[in-house]
């Protein structure tokens, strides 16, 4: 083989290599299904009992369980037990559960850690969706992982858009949650 055909092969094959290393066409994906739910905390304040949907367990502050930690709730950790509605408003008949915790993981700023559940029960939808990732509280719009789920939502992955939609001081906030399934089983 010459150097010319040497020189024409090499240069063939690069071209190919930089061909398919940007392709023409971008692959979109789309969801296979979508659900938008919206689940209301209500934070134990040490007044509210009867209401609460969810209590600090754990808190930098000791064994003061009903005030949040002065900055930024660094420290706290709070679990819930939480009502889901199709809208926004908390006395509309409830299709499920959001069952988890949060976590107060930065100092400089308003974030959480988030884990939890949602449980539907429902005519129209039976069974468990699992979310996790870090809830950048100041920003609008947040995405979070969905991380698989049971029975309707067997094995079903996806990203979750959450936005506080209402928030009353440090005892009520309001999530919509748009969950885009981008693997359906």
């Amino acid at each position: 083989m010459g150097v010319r055909n040497s020189i024409v092969l090499v240069s063939f094959m690069l071209l190919l290599a930089l061909s398919s290393a940007f392709p023409k066409h971008k692959k979109q994906y789309k969801p296979c299904k979508n659900l938008v739910l919206y689940f209301h905390d209500i934070i134990y304040n040490g007044k509210n009992a009867a209401n609460a949907t969810s209590a600090i367990v754990a808190a930098p502050q000791g064994a003061n369980l009903t005030i949040l930690a002065p900055q930024f709730h660094f420290g706290n950790i709070a679990v819930f037990d939480d009502p889901i509605t199709l809208d926004n408003n908390l006395h509309s008949k409830p299709v499920g559960r959001a069952q988890g915790m949060y976590i107060y993981d930065t100092k400089n700023t308003y974030t959480a850690w988030l884990g939890f559940t949602f449980s539907l029960n429902t005519t129209a939808y039976q069974g468990t969706i699992n979310f996790i990732g870090a809830d950048p509280l100041m920003i609008k719009t947040r995405d979070i992982s969905v991380v698989g789920g049971t029975g309707d939502f067997f094995m079903h992955r996806g990203v979750a858009t959450i936005m506080t939609d209402a928030y009353e001081g440090e005892v009520y906030f309001r999530l919509r949650v748009d969950i885009n399934f981008y693997e359906c089983w």
